[in-house]
This record gives C-alpha cells, sequence and structure tokens, in this order.
C-alpha cells in the first residue's frame, strides 16, 4: 500500500468577506513547495463560522466552489474544506455546513456535518447530514467529519453491523473545525481518543485568531498516529505542515494490537 502525503493549512480567516478569504487562501496553497495529495482547509473557510446564511450561501456551482475547482486543478491535488450551501428542498431552500472533497479532476464529493451546535444555534439555521462520506485515495480510505461531530464517537466509528464480517471501514479521519480556544483541551483530547478507538490517523485542521463575534481560537491543528500518538500539533500562529503518512506503520500498529476485531457490531439509522 503507497504512502499518503497530506498538508494541514491552519489560518485566521476574514470574517464574512469571502473574496479576502479565497484571495489569502490561495496565497498559502501556493506557497506549498512540497508534493502533496491533500490540503485540509477549516471549517467555513470562505466566511468562518457565521450563521448569516441568507447572505453568505452559496449554490453548488458558486464562488467557493469554481474557486475550489480551479485551485485544485492548479495544484494537482485534493482540496477538503466545508462552506455554507444552500439547496432547493420542495421549492424552500435548505442550508447545510457542507465539507466538500474536491478532486484535481473537478469532480467532488461532499459531507454535510451531522451535529449541529445547538450551544451556539447552528441547528436553528443549517439542517443536519443523513449520512457519512468516506472518499478514497491511493487506497487509503478516508473519513470526513466537521467540527462539533467530533463529540460523537459512535457517528465516527469504524463500525459493522452484526451480520457483516469483521472489517476496517477507513484509515484516516479528518475533522475540519472552527473550535474556539475556551474548550481547546476538549479538541485535543477527543482527537487522540478518536485515533485510539479507531486505530486510524487523525488529523484535526483548526481556526486561528478571533472572529467577528469576539470569539478566540487558539488553532491547535493536530496529526495523530493510529496508536494515539501525537505527530504534530500546531500552535496558535498561522501554519502549514505536510506530511506523509506511514502506511506500514498503521499496519503494523492494527496487526500487532488488533483491538478493533473485538469491536461490537451497530447500525446507525438516518
Amino acid at each position: 500500500m503507497p504512502n499518503l502525503r497530506i498538508s494541514l493549512l491552519q489560518t485566521a480567516l476574514h470574517w464574512e468577506n469571502k473574496t479576502a478569504n479565497l484571495d489569502m487562501l490561495c496565497k498559502k496553497i501556493n506557497s506549498i513547495k512540497e508534493e502533496t495529495e491533500i490540503i485540509v482547509l477549516p471549517e467555513m473557510f470562505s466566511t468562518g463560522f457565521s450563521m448569516n446564511k441568507e447572505v453568505l450561501a452559496e449554490d453548488m456551482d458558486g464562488e467557493t466552489i469554481s474557486w475550489m475547482r480551479k485551485t485544485s486543478a492548479s495544484k494537482g491535488a485534493i482540496l477538503a474544506g466545508s462552506f455554507i450551501a444552500r439547496e432547493s428542498l420542495s421549492g424552500k431552500p435548505a442550508y447545510y455546513n457542507r465539507l466538500v472533497w474536491m478532486l484535481p479532476s473537478g469532480d467532488f464529493g461532499f459531507y454535510d456535518k451531522r451535529h449541529l451546535f445547538a450551544y451556539g444555534k447552528e441547528d436553528q439555521h443549517y439542517s443536519p447530514g443523513k449520512k457519512r462520506f468516506i472518499a478514497s485515495v491511493n487506497a487509503w480510505k478516508i473519513n470526513l467529519q466537521v467540527c462539533y461531530d467530533l463529540r460523537f464517537p459512535v457517528w465516527i466509528r469504524q463500525s459493522r453491523t452484526e451480520n457483516q464480517s469483521l472489517k476496517i471501514e477507513y484509515d484516516l479521519l479528518i475533522v475540519v473545525a472552527n473550535w474556539p480556544t475556551v474548550r481547546r483541551h476538549a479538541w485535543k483530547t477527543l482527537l487522540t481518543a478518536r485515533a485510539i478507538e479507531n486505530q486510524c490517523y487523525v488529523i484535526g485542521v483548526n481556526r486561528t485568531g478571533t472572529d467577528g463575534k469576539g470569539l478566540a481560537y487558539s488553532g491547535e491543528s493536530m496529526l495523530i498516529g493510529p496508536a494515539g500518538e501525537t505527530i504534530k500539533l500546531f500552535g496558535p500562529e498561522e501554519d502549514v505542515f505536510t506530511h506523509m503518512l506511514d502506511r506500514k506503520h498503521l499496519e503494523e500498529v492494527r496487526s500487532k494490537y488488533p483491538f478493533w476485531r473485538d469491536a461490537d457490531g451497530f447500525h446507525i439509522q438516518s
């Protein structure tokens, strides 16, 4: 199995300013000199974590998707990050915190955030997703999640029904976030726990700086190995980090400590 080279982009965001954010992100992406296959951006990377959906939401052929398609093709790498998406359901608009997985070919998949942050009234503005999205890159299976989803281990758990044979669903968990400083301990603890219990690599990409509501973010994006070891912990500053994920190490951890074989079977209903 091949290794996988991936880049984490931690940055401050311009509040509700798409043009400024996309221009800034383009420069940061172009500054990545190493070869990379995947570039991970924060949650709502073009606006910040805003509830101003009527003004900021876009259709799937809008400015942000067009920028992702162009940037991914130009860089020759997959782009992953969430934005405010709008869909028409029965003639009425529905809004989603949507993580897009953009391929250099222009094809894309997406995952709609399942767990909406009621404490921040996200559930009053957006619709929840109903299914997971597990991407595939060079034989790596990648589970895509958004921020608050991190707190719900059953949703993220390597799963199987009672009648399925034992298998491992995915090798890498990616969580894009706007996770505030005040809950930074939970952020780091939960990312590590998800790596240990699922015996997979985990990447958490958070923003930094202060948003338009005065909420501070300490960054602390992380890359964690399949045994729960910290490979990279960012500080509060803006930074870009590229790393090669070692497939041999992943397989060795799973083979030496085959805890996944003892997992409970279960099924999540939509």
